[in-house]
């Protein structure tokens, strides 16, 4: 069975970092370069154990309204994560964004769940573009080290 650790979309990115599992055991995250980690991706420890990713609720801002694509085009000029759906955008909660979203027209709520911001188009800045092949097998620098 496999470790999990559950963490906001921020501490999802990165390269090397100490974490401890929602199971209690420490862990140092050591890839060869930064990324962000996707809700449930598996790490394989250097002693075999599995850790599977889990995002974590955190605090967003559902955007919903008739002029979707606009409101998205302002969200995107201020380069601010966001989660696109059929429907709705998700942003990290910020006042400043959410009373200019509503001077746009945009409807917005509080929600909290996972946070799943699209990725970049080519790759760059926070949302890294990554391959999902996390065996150590395939690439001996994707790994965590466990410690007692």
């Amino acid at each position: 069975m496999a470790e999990t650790v559950t963490l906001p979309y921020a501490d999802r990115y990165l390269r090397r970092r100490a974490l401890t599992t929602d199971g209690g055991v420490r862990v140092v995250v050591d890839l060869p370069e930064a990324r962000l980690l996707a809700d449930g991706e598996e790490i394989a420890a250097t002693d075999g154990t599995r850790i599977v990713v889990r995002a974590a609720p955190e605090d967003l801002l559902e955007i919903t309204g008739p002029a979707l694509p606009r409101i998205a085009w302002h969200v995107g000029n201020r380069h601010t994560p966001c989660q696109m759906e059929e429907g709705r955008l998700l942003i990290q909660a910020d006042p400043v964004l959410r009373d200019m979203l509503e001077r746009l027209g945009a409807t917005v709520r509080a929600v909290r769940e996972p946070f799943h911001p699209e990725g970049g188009a080519y790759g760059h800045g926070r949302t890294h573009g990554h391959s999902h092949s996390h065996d150590p097998q395939e690439d001996p620098n994707a790994h965590i080290h466990t410690h007692d």
